[in-house]
C-alpha cells in the first residue's frame, strides 16, 4: 500500500473532504514521501518534533496525527516548522492529519470511543459546530459520580484539569465533545444533561455552567484525544498488513 492508496483507504470511512469548509486543519496528506510501499505507520496526537523523531527512530514510513502542522492560511516554512519538515524528509516519512473527521466519526471517533468507555446508551448527536454535530450525548448504563467518570477516562489516576461539580452528585446523562470545546457545554444547558465532558476549560462559561446546574469535566485535551487514533490504529492492524505503533507524548494539558 502506497501513501496515495492509504489516503484513499482513509477517505473511504473518514469525512476528509466533507468537513473542509468548517475545519481549519489541512486534513489528509500534509507531507508526502517517496512512492515506495508503506510498511509501518506511527500514530500520535501531535505532529511535534518529538513525535517525528520517535517515529523516525522506529522506522515508520508515515506519521498519522490528530493535530497536524498546517492550519488555516499558509504558514512560513521556517524555524521549528522547518525542522519538523526536515525530520520528515530525511526519514522519507509522510505526515497524515485527521482532525474533526476523527473527532466526530460515529464509531472510531474520539467522542464515540469515550462514549464506549463510559458505556453510554441512547446516543444522540451533540455539539453543533458550524451546523455540524461533532460530539455525542446519551445515558450512562450505570449512573456514576463525577470522580468515577474521571477515573474511567484517566486510567493513569491523574486528576481532571478542571471539575465544576454543579450538577447532581450521581450522574445519569452525559454529553461529550473532546479537546478544546468548553463553549459547547452551553448547548447542554436545559436539555436534561447532568454532565459535560471535554478537554479544556474556559473562565467565560463558568457562571452559566454553575447557574445552569451542569457538572463540567475538563479531563485534558490530550487525554480525550488519544482514543480515536488508537481506534484507527486497531483498524489498520485488522484490515491491512501494515505494522503500527502508538507514540504517547502527554502534555498534561
Amino acid at each position: 500500500m502506497t501513501l496515495s492508496e492509504f489516503d484513499l483507504w482513509c477517505r473511504s470511512f473518514l469525512q476528509i473532504d466533507e468537513l473542509r469548509s468548517i475545519d481549519d486543519s489541512l486534513n489528509g496528506i500534509q507531507v508526502g514521501r517517496s512512492l515506495k510501499p508503506l510498511t509501518k505507520i506511527a500514530f500520535a496526537v501531535d505532529a511535534c518534533a518529538a513525535s517525528i523523531d520517535r517515529a523516525a527512530v522506529a522506522g515508520a514510513d508515515l506519521l498519522f496525527v490528530h493535530h497536524g502542522m498546517f492550519w488555516g492560511p499558509a504558514s512560513r516554512i521556517e524555524g521549528p516548522m522547518l525542522e519538523r519538515i526536515r525530520g520528515l524528509l530525511l526519514a522519507d516519512m509522510g505526515l497524515y492529519a485527521c482532525h474533526l473527521p476523527l473527532d466526530m466519526h460515529p464509531e472510531l471517533g474520539n467522542n464515540a470511543q469515550l462514549a464506549n468507555l463510559l458505556q453510554l446508551e441512547e446516543r444522540k448527536p451533540f455539539g453543533l459546530y458550524h451546523g455540524v454535530s461533532i460530539g455525542v450525548s446519551g445515558r450512562l448504563k450505570h449512573p456514576r459520580s463525577a470522580d468515577e467518570l474521571i477515573a474511567a477516562i484517566l486510567s493513569d489516576n491523574s486528576s481532571a484539569r478542571t471539575l465544576i461539580p454543579a450538577g447532581p452528585k450521581i450522574i445519569s446523562t452525559v454529553a461529550i465533545v473532546s479537546g478544546g470545546a468548553p463553549f459547547e457545554a452551553l448547548q447542554a444547558l436545559g436539555k436534561g444533561i447532568d454532565a459535560f465532558i471535554t478537554g479544556e476549560p474556559s473562565h467565560s462559561v463558568y457562571h452559566q455552567i454553575v447557574e445552569g446546574g451542569l457538572t463540567f469535566i475538563a479531563a485534558g485535551h490530550y487525554a480525550t484525544e488519544t482514543w480515536g487514533l488508537k481506534a484507527v490504529e486497531a483498524k489498520v492492524k485488522a484490515e491491512t498488513n501494515l505494522q503500527t505503533l502508538f507514540i504517547d507524548l502527554p502534555t498534561g494539558l
